[in-house]
């Protein structure tokens, strides 16, 4: 047994050497090869690491979105003339509901009023047209808003109505060129405003953030003194210590704000919780969507690579056939034959798989500093790159193989 093991391994290593030979006497015809082979595996390797960086990256952002056990209370749009005429007679939702509607509540933990105007401001370059919007103290912490530098708004600013900012990261680039515009002066509807604090950047996925990203962040009483003298809200925010009393708290809410605008409910209750997860899954469809469309484009180069493996294999086949019949004349088996063939195959499909492997695991460590946790490559997708090239090469290399196995050494060495 140990001499047959010993032939076996032997027969294995001659016919890897002579494979390489092969393909060094062909030096173009195998470069073709595998190149593909290599693009198919560097494609596989590369789409499958960057798809779960990206799942990653964006999982990250909507659990940095904080709207775990999140109500939104927004203004309704009338949708018949019966609620146009009802709602006519309601001042809508004004900083004035504010101490009706953010009475202590033992499931809450903050009210998060905001009001959003747009405008043009004033900086040391031009003028920039933004978003001003005026929030609570409370905001930044409580929607997991990180500044980059300075401090945020403090209960001291909503008490002194100070003419203070913060800018998002996105604006700040634009009023300082790169620079940190802590301590700048800007002027909002000819209003003088310190900027004392900038945000970090956040991944942006619903019309808050990209506000936050791109506008300035005020005190709310400051904002409604300085900036709307009609006391307008956008939205009141209401986060909860549970998320299993949003029915309820949401419910209590509308109450409350149908209290203040004298029985007219003009104001709807939006779950952001809820509307989070269905963003996320439609993420998760688009993601499958993509990674098919991937996987087919991937898979082809492959198979174009395993056209190249038949052709390379049944040049080889015609090329060798007279060293096929003579290897069969000294006692060569038809068994044999067929091995040696199935391996030079494999030999190019493992030659090209491993540089796809390397070229692609080199991209990934380029790319991995746009990731969150880093674009590590993705075993599944080496495992299935790595299966899919050499199964390839092996079904197209069996025809050759079989012929070669067949063939009559007479007829070959004719």
């Amino acid at each position: 047994p140990a001499l047959r093991l010993g032939h076996r391994l032997a027969l294995a290593w001659e016919v890897v050497t002579s494979s390489l030979l092969e393909l060094w006497a062909h030096k173009l015809r195998s470069i073709l090869t595998l190149t593909l082979l290599m693009l198919g595996v560097f494609a596989l390797v590369v789409m499958s690491s960057v798809m779960n960086g990206i799942v990653d990256k964006i999982s990250t952002g909507f659990a940095g979105m904080s709207w775990d056990g999140t109500l939104m209370i927004v203004p309704k749009a009338a949708e018949t003339p019966e609620e146009r005429s009802r709602f006519a007679m309601s001042p809508g939702l004004r900083y004035e509901d504010l101490p009706r509607v953010t009475v202590p509540h033992e499931k809450v933990q903050a009210f998060l009023p905001r009001a959003v105007h747009q405008t043009t401001v004033r900086i040391p370059g031009g003028t920039e047209r933004t978003f001003v919007s005026g929030v609570s103290p409370e905001y930044l912490p409580v929607m997991n808003r990180k500044l980059a530098s300075g401090r945020g708004l403090t209960e001291d600013d909503q008490r002194r109505r100070s003419a203070v900012a913060v800018v998002g990261a996105n604006l700040a680039n634009k009023l300082a060129g790169g620079a940190d515009p802590v301590g700048m002066d800007i002027l909002v509807e000819g209003q003088p405003f310190r900027v004392v604090g900038v945000l970090a950047p956040q991944m942006i996925f619903n019309e808050d953030i990209w506000l936050d990203a791109n506008g300035l962040l005020v005190p709310l009483v400051t904002y409604m003194d300085r900036v709307d003298p009609e006391h307008v809200l956008t939205q009141v925010g209401v986060k909860l210590h549970r998320s299993a009393d949003l029915k309820e708290v949401g419910a209590a809410m509308l109450g409350r704000v149908r209290q203040a605008h004298h029985g007219i409910e003009d104001v709807e209750v939006k779950d952001l919780e809820a509307e989070a997860a269905k963003g996320y899954q439609q993420f998760q469809e688009q993601m499958r969507g993509w990674r098919i469309v991937l996987s087919s484009l991937a898979g082809t180069v492959l198979l174009v690579g395993g056209v190249g493996v038949l052709s390379i294999m049944l040049i080889s086949f015609s090329d060798r056939r007279y060293e096929i019949g003579l290897r069969k004349s000294l006692g060569a088996t038809d068994r044999q034959i067929l091995f040696q063939f199935l391996l030079e195959a494999t030999v190019l499909a493992a030659l090209g798989a491993l540089a796809g492997t390397v070229a692609g695991t080199f991209l990934c460590g380029l790319l991995s500093v746009h990731f969150p946790f880093g674009l590590v490559v993705n075993a599944l997708g080496l495992v299935i790159a790595w299966v899919t090239a050499l199964g390839l090469s092996v079904a197209f290399g069996l025809y050759p193989a079989l012929k070669a196995s067949r063939l009559s050494p007479m007829e070959a060495m004719r």
